[in-house]
């Protein structure tokens, strides 16, 4: 899976195809760092760590001047419907071994190590994913989400009437749930559980909701947390059958668990229920998530072009942008799901 890069011109192909290499050999160094619990005191390895792309633009970022052990508060607001926002607590940026194995993987399982400790256990197309994916946490002036992530928050919001008095499920939410969370505040929505497979993360998670039904912002009936992790038995039966919406968000680059997503969605969902996923091309993973798809009996409607906004600066984003943008890394298509009748 291609990194982040855009297509150098001939004359400076030298120095781009130099600087890629001096910014691939300091990502190695990063991980080299991090497997061996140091802190990041490099500024230039902090740097690196970030995706170099990073936002649709679509919300706008505040912070509370609140700061905790945990983190720092911030406020996010909608810049196309201001009249929502939520506060989010966004980790602090240091980095240990297990933060960064538990983020390559949305199901929470922590992916697995040689006996010394000192490998990782990946195929080549999901190491191509971690190269591309290396920071779990980041600052809140880098936005800290994803963004198929922001995408499906910002098309929650100008969509929340399709969630009326429904019960609402995202999956792989990881640090904020910022989607299911637009959910909550924006549609009079029977129920919105935000899930992740990460214990970390559904703590965040619970804090967040705690400070945001003090602030009054939720109109659903009843929003909450918990573990979910795809591939586990007992996580998903509890919950069987209970969904009329499940929707997540850039969940489909690992190999090993797609099958498991696939089955957890179909799971989940109500007979007349759909799940609304957003995510980039990344390869083949998509089309590898939806092949899975209609084996295990869903009806698929594919979407490129689902709103103007997006469609509009995707392509300035694509002509002005080449050095940050990659469309198959960043570019969220729009998949609905509906189970066979």
């Amino acid at each position: 899976m291609a990194e982040a890069a855009g297509s150098p011109g001939r004359p400076a192909a030298g120095r781009c195809e130099a600087s890629s290499a001096g910014a691939a050999r300091a990502r190695w160094r990063l991980l080299g760092q991090v497997l061996k619990k140091k802190q990041l005191k490099d500024v230039h390895l902090q740097q690196v760590s970030v995706r170099r792309f990073a936002s649709f633009n679509l919300f706008s970022v505040e912070d509370q001047n609140t700061e905790e052990e945990a983190g720092t508060w911030v406020q996010y607001k909608s810049i196309f419907y201001p009249e929502y926002s939520v506060s989010l607590r966004f980790h602090n940026g240091l980095l240990n071994v297990k933060d960064v194995l538990t983020s390559f993987d949305n199901t929470g399982n922590v992916l697995r190590w040689g006996s010394s400790g000192g490998c990782l256990a990946l195929p080549c197309t999901e190491m191509e994913s971690v190269r591309e994916l290396w920071t779990p946490y980041v600052t809140p002036q880098d936005q800290g989400l994803w963004p198929s992530e922001e995408v499906l928050a910002y098309y929650c919001l100008k969509h929340n009437e399709i969630f009326r008095d429904l019960a609402v499920c995202e999956l792989g939410g990881g640090m904020t749930c910022l989607a299911g969370l637009m959910v909550a505040i924006s549609a009079d929505v029977k129920e919105v559980l935000l899930t992740d497979g990460n214990e970390k993360a559904i703590k965040n998670v619970s804090e967040i909701i705690r400070r945001n039904e003090d602030a009054g912002v939720f109109k659903a009936q009843k929003v909450s947390s918990c573990i979910l992790r795809w591939d586990n038995e007992t996580d998903v039966s509890q919950l069987e059958g209970h969904f009329d919406i499940v929707m997540c968000a850039d969940c489909l680059f690992l190999d090993r668990y797609r099958a498991s997503l696939v089955d957890a969605i179909k799971r989940l969902l109500q007979p007349s229920g759909k799940a609304m996923v957003f995510a980039p091309l990344r390869g083949n993973t998509l089309n590898q998530f939806c092949n899975l798809a209609e084996k295990a009996g869903f009806s698929i409607q594919r979407h490129e072009n689902y709103d103007e906004h997006i469609s509009n600066f995707h392509s300035k984003l694509k002509n002005e942008e080449k050095d940050t943008y990659e469309e198959n890394l960043h570019y969220p298509f729009l998949l609905v799901l509906t189970k066979h009748r």
